[in-house]
């Protein structure tokens, strides 16, 4: 009777072959890139074609760097891998007029509640009833997204870390209305893309920023109070934690702007929360457009 069971929710859950990734950007890119490679018919969309070729050329050199590890030794192998991967991706500038056949929408636009809601909100007109919506929002509330869609049953998050590719986690975030059926098709889907997914609640943060965003903004408060110079609280973590890059090294790897962007979200959300409490001194880099790496300056500075 067990196998009947087992072969009755099998049969419940979706099976998911056909994706449409909404973004281009890295984060979209990656998961485009990783869906394809597993098998998936994978159309990309974003606002223009401009946009899209960068992602496809990005799919591309993350695709010849994969190979080169993956098939040393079978450099042909590696060549058909490669076209076989980028003939599962086609691009769009009109999500629109993809949604129609796909099994699952992921998205992963820009961190802005009222572009995701409007966003789903029309999709959700023109996508089968079937189909799953995700979002690979890492700091928004999940339910805040689904609430424009009529299909809070049929959706959930799918949260990927950066570099796609290379990062074998995925949380996938069940909300008070994902039913268990579209929370263990999107189980499966990550497991098919070679990654290890946990689950969690639709709660700020999920489980890894929920833990690491909060320690790194103790890590401030620390250097703010003087306690510790920003160098040793580096080294220490390192050393003593075991950690790859210490706090502030992070900080300026993820960008000072999208730490203070997720802090204030969860500030608003929990103003009496001691742990989400706003940095003065995180505020004013922002403020002087020192937002890490990617501008040359943050709490380090980058040659």
């Amino acid at each position: 009777m067990a196998s009947v069971a087992a072969a009755a929710s099998a049969a419940k859950k979706l099976v998911v072959k056909h994706v449409t990734v909404i973004g281009g950007g890295l984060m979209g890119a990656g998961i485009a890139q990783i869906a394809a490679a597993t098998g998936h018919t994978v159309i990309l969309v974003d606002q223009s074609d401009e946009i899209l070729n960068k992602s496809k050329k990005g799919i591309q050199d993350s695709l010849k760097k994969l190979t080169k590890k993956k098939f040393a030794d079978k450099p042909e192998a590696g060549a058909e891998f490669i076209e076989k991967t980028l003939k599962n991706i086609t691009t769009s500038t009109d999500p629109v007029s993809v949604v129609h056949s796909t099994d699952l929408v992921v998205e992963a636009i820009v961190e802005n509640l009222s572009a995701k809601n409007e966003l789903f909100k029309t999709l959700d007109k023109f996508a089968p009833e079937h189909t799953i919506f995700a979002s690979n929002t890492s700091s928004l509330p999940i339910t805040d997204i689904a609430n424009a869609t009529t299909r809070q049953d049929r959706f959930g998050g799918l949260h990927f870390f950066n570099p796609v590719p290379l990062m074998k986690l995925v949380e996938v975030v069940k909300t008070p209305m994902t039913s268990q059926k579209t929370f263990e098709s999107l189980m499966d889907f990550s497991k098919i893309l070679g990654k290890i997914p946990v689950a969690c609640k639709d709660t700020p943060g999920f489980i890894v920023n929920r833990l690491l965003v909060p320690y790194l903004m103790e890590s401030v408060r620390l250097f703010e109070r003087g306690d510790a110079s920003k160098e040793d609280i580096d080294v220490a973590m390192k050393l003593g934690a075991g950690y790859p890059m210490g706090p502030f090294e992070l900080l300026d790897y993820v960008g000072l702007d999208t730490s203070k962007f997720i802090m204030d979200g969860w500030h608003s959300l929990e103003p009496d929360n001691p742990l989400f409490a706003p940095s003065s001194l995180l505020n004013q880099l922002v403020d002087e457009k020192k937002l890490g790496k990617k501008t040359g300056e943050g709490f380090y500075q980058y040659k």
